[in-house]
């Protein structure tokens, strides 16, 4: 349980957890600290796979997300609804995207759960929600990779509030700076927490894009043997294990530094194997474990035996990557840190000169 209240609130992603366990049950825990619940509606695309796809029953699949979203709204906890995927095809900006979206909404609000807060990837989409519904609250998706305060002000009629770029949220200067933009312009800033993507990662779009066509995707002939995801393919050789360093996530006891920036803190949790874990890490801004299984996507199987002890960062760790210069050439301050960090299961001692230095 958590023992004490971070300076912000978090949203954390919806799911139904193989082990039955309810997910209103695992938000009603963690009060007041949880205060939204983002989730994608059964069948629709977003930026992970399409809740319900592979279930034989949806209908059951949306019984259990209607009382789910019911018991959220009792607990005072605002709903977040996704339309977050990072295509709709020839759809992008017609009619039957409006009817769409506008016959989800109209249905959740009969259901007395109509959602405070609608995130979207698509410009069209927070168009068609100031239009039908001025009332809701309109969020830039991390997807969009909005970093700058440029780049919200092109936006700034559409959106209520953004979730910052995750590869410019370690910079602790500049996240200064887009707060105070935001505060002048009457908008919220976010920021996801643990994401284990790739910083600047190449495959993004790749990735988010075939995640909005997943549905016909999963019945193609695929090609064999390889892998699409650029970061599991990295993985595969222990040398570039020192990438995950370089990545987006903020570890629980550094969210600190971000008190009186930040409106709200995203967890990843829709596809993570124990989400009581990681939202219970970071309402209490502290975790004894393997970092790995923290972030979303995980990579503790990638990395096995070895695994990364949270614990063990030294305590200027934030500080540092809060100045990173970004010349990875000349630096060797992470590949130092995972030197303390990485630690091997079996017992065995890593050694970065069995693959090489960076």
């Amino acid at each position: 349980m958590p023992h004490a209240n971070p300076p912000f609130t978090f949203a954390v992603g919806y799911q139904q957890p193989e082990n039955g366990e309810r997910f209103s049950d695992i938000v009603a825990d963690y009060q007041p600290q949880v205060g939204e619940v983002y989730f994608a509606w059964v069948g629709t695309p977003s930026g992970r796979p399409i809740l319900g796809a592979h279930d034989d029953d949806s209908d059951a699949i949306q019984d259990v997300l209607e009382e789910d979203l019911k018991a959220l709204r009792q607990l005072g906890v605002k709903l977040d609804i996704l339309f977050n995927a990072n295509c709709y095809g020839a759809h992008a900006f017609s009619r039957e995207l409006d009817n769409n979206v506008r016959g989800v909404m109209d249905y959740l609000g009969e259901l007395g759960c109509q959602p405070d807060i609608i995130t979207t990837t698509s410009p069209a989409i927070a168009h068609i929600s100031k239009t039908h519904f001025p009332a809701v609250e309109v969020r830039a998706s991390v997807n969009m990779r909005i970093g700058s305060t440029q780049a919200m002000s092109y936006v700034d009629d559409l959106f209520d509030s953004f979730y910052l770029q995750r590869d410019r949220q370690r910079d602790l200067r500049h996240v200064a700076s887009v707060h105070q933009w935001c505060e002048r312009h009457h908008k919220k800033l976010c920021l996801l927490a643990n994401s284990g993507c790739l910083k600047y990662c190449p495959g993004q779009t790749f990735h988010d894009n075939f995640l909005a066509h997943i549905a016909k995707v999963e019945t193609m002939d695929n090609l064999p043997g390889w892998n699409p995801h650029v970061c599991w393919n990295l993985y595969r050789k222990p040398e570039h294990f020192v990438e995950f360093l370089k990545a987006t996530w903020i570890r629980p006891e550094d969210l600190h530094h971000y008190a009186g920036m930040v409106h709200t803190v995203k967890l990843a949790t829709r596809q993570h194997s124990h989400p009581r874990v990681v939202i219970g890490a970071y309402a209490n801004q502290s975790f004894a474990g393997d970092l790995l299984s923290l972030t979303e996507p995980g990579f503790s199987t990638a990395f096995a035996p070895f695994y990364i002890d949270n614990q063990a960062f030294p305590p200027d760790w934030a500080e540092h990557m809060a100045q990173c210069p970004e010349n990875c050439d000349s630096c060797h301050y992470c590949q130092d840190v995972l030197n303390l960090v990485l630690k091997n299961s079996n017992g065995g001692r890593w050694d970065v000169g069995d693959v090489g230095d960076e």
